[in-house]
């Protein structure tokens, strides 16, 4: 077997690839196979792949997975690498199918859809529909450098699916390459259509596991007039959160997204933008409503976060303004990332348990003395806990590790789930059974097997 430190373009299953595709869709030294070993979890089980096949058209992502199942080599799906849970994480003695390269939109403005190759990025899907007065809702943190591919692996989800949903709701169809080489066709530029079994639904979210999207079809709304903006200073995560549940008790907002102290100071550390490090949490709520409906959802927000004891509240109607709030709060993991070593949670609970997931959070940093930095998708009742450890100390790794289970613990145990859109990936996938139980779980790998039957496509992700 190739060492890992070596090109690979001696091994004959390698060579086979390469005379099928060229040099220059398949990528064999060292140097090339490292720069797609990892996704942004840094998953430390990730290993040097044989290859990685870069795909222009999906013809060559047919021919690969023929090859795959003829010689028996798994394949590990990837888009920009942004996934948080080590679903990309490259396998021993498999490839790496990165679908970068694929990155073509076109938008119907009659049928308010968009037609993009799964490794167009969010962003671009967004402004290509903007020329057309027209939107793509799905928004993750990550959506500057995030593709569409991955959002759909994923069932990405965002900052203001609390109003619009998730990805699963704005995907029409899907162009599939499955793990022999065949390329089905789904859904359409229908609004109506309920023949057959819901595939789509089936493939939005199974991370790469049941075959390879190289196409989707989105739906897309009308442009909506820029938001107004409140925001409200809290002495603790928990009075942030009951604000969180008074507000989306009686009305629904664009946004409502939580920072807890230490992403505060985070966020200043890495770019200050002149937030109030001393408090222990800020509530950013935006409305997109028009006339008196906007007016009647913010004063709503605004007694919500009275009532939960706000130190401090601040409204606008600058949307300048209220960008700079959203830009900081998305600025959270890349201000993480110069802390050290992490682990990054994804954990949701019904909203009116929001409080009990921050604050047992919290509880949980302490007891374990550890820098747990905390934002949340409030309004849908996602929390991201980011465990900062140093990864040179072997027992505050370990007790990083304890505090990740705990956490997933904790939101299972107020009815909640181990991951709300980052998906199961490698680094939760041990912990899947104890969601889902036995019965569910074993009818998922049935159901996986009659798609991949050899276990080719993205072994030990997802479930």
């Amino acid at each position: 077997m190739t060492q890992a430190g070596e090109p690979t373009d001696g091994d004959a299953r390698v060579q086979d690839l390469v005379a099928r595709l060229g040099a220059d869709i398949v990528r064999t030294s060292a140097e090339q196979r490292e720069a797609y070993r990892y996704d942004w979890a840094r998953d430390p089980d990730a290993q040097l792949p044989l290859a990685v096949v870069l795909p222009r058209e999906v013809g060559q992502v047919q021919e690969t997975m023929r090859w795959a199942t003829e010689h028996g080599v798994v394949v590990v799906p990837r888009g920009a690498g942004s996934g948080l849970s080590g679903g990309a994480s490259a396998q021993p003695d498999g490839i790496v199918l990165c679908l970068e390269r694929m990155t073509t939109i076109e938008v119907d403005p009659a049928t308010r859809t968009a037609r993009a190759q799964a490794g167009a990025l969010n962003v671009d899907i967004k402004k290509v529909a903007a020329k057309d007065g027209l939107w793509y809702p799905p928004d993750p943190s990550s959506y500057e450098i995030s593709t569409i591919g991955g959002n759909v692996a994923t069932n990405a989800g965002g900052l203001c699916c609390v109003k619009y949903g998730v990805t699963v709701d704005y995907i029409m169809g899907l162009q599939v390459v499955l793990a022999d080489g065949r390329l089905i066709e789904l859904g359409g530029p229908r609004i109506k259509d309920v023949a057959g079994l819901n595939l789509i639904k089936l493939l939005v979210g199974s991370e790469g596991t049941l075959g390879i999207v190289t196409q989707v079809l989105c739906r897309l709304v009308p442009k909506l007039a820029a938001p107004a903006t409140l925001v409200a200073m809290f002495a603790t995560v928990e009075d942030a959160a009951r604000a969180v549940v008074a507000t989306c008790a009686t009305s629904r907002p664009s946004m409502v997204e939580l920072m807890d102290n230490a992403s505060i100071n985070a966020v200043e550390d890495f770019q200050p933008m002149g937030l109030d490090r001393s408090v222990g949490a800020m509530l950013l709520i935006q409305s997109d409503a028009a006339g008196e409906s906007r007016t009647l959802e913010l004063q709503a927000a605004r007694e919500a976060c009275e009532q939960a004891a706000a130190q401090e509240i601040f409204e606008t109607d600058d949307p300048a303004e209220g960008e700079m709030f959203v830009q900081a709060r998305r600025a959270v993991f890349p201000a993480v990332e110069r802390l050290g070593a992490y682990m990054l949670e994804d954990v949701g609970a019904p909203v009116p348990k929001l409080p009990e997931l921050v604050g047992g959070v919290a509880a949980i940093a302490a007891e374990h003395d550890l820098r747990i930095v905390t934002v949340a998708h409030a309004g849908d009742g996602n929390a991201h806990p980011v465990i900062v450890y140093d990864a040179t100390d072997a027992d505050e790794k370990a007790r990083a590790a304890r505090a990740f289970t705990e956490i997933m613990a904790l939101a299972l145990s107020i009815g909640g789930t181990i991951t709300g859109e980052h998906g199961i990936g490698r680094l939760k996938q041990p912990l899947l059974r104890n969601q889902l139980g036995d019965d569910v779980l074993d009818l998922q790998h049935a159901i996986r097997k009659v798609w991949d039957p050899d276990g080719l496509l993205n072994p030990g992700a997802g479930y």
